[in-house]
């Protein structure tokens, strides 16, 4: 089993609505994107965090799921739109 983890910093102007857009996008992943298992998205409450605003936490059975996710169109086209709000992305990916 693969744990992809990954913390998102938005720009100023995209932390109100993009917070709760991303988490409905990204959990409705989970039966069209064929090799992504699991997918829990955290929005973070305290607004004096300077560290991330967004958390998630998918789960694949092995790397070549991760990959396939990578590529797979429903992400792409999630990313298309969030990858011009993020200003930082840190990822870890593990296996358990």
């Amino acid at each position: 089993m693969v744990k992809h983890i990954v913390m998102f910093k938005l720009k100023p102007e995209a932390k109100k609505e993009a917070p709760e857009r991303a988490k409905k996008e990204l959990e409705a992943m989970v039966g069209v994107a064929p090799t992504l298992r699991s997918m829990e998205v955290g929005i973070d409450f305290a607004e004096n965090n300077p560290s991330a605003d967004l958390v998630l936490t998918a789960t694949f059975d092995d790397r070549e799921g991760l990959a396939a996710y990578a590529v797979d169109p429903v992400h792409l086209a999630f990313l298309a739109w969030f990858k011009p709000l993020i200003t930082i992305r840190t990822v870890v990916d593990y296996e358990l």
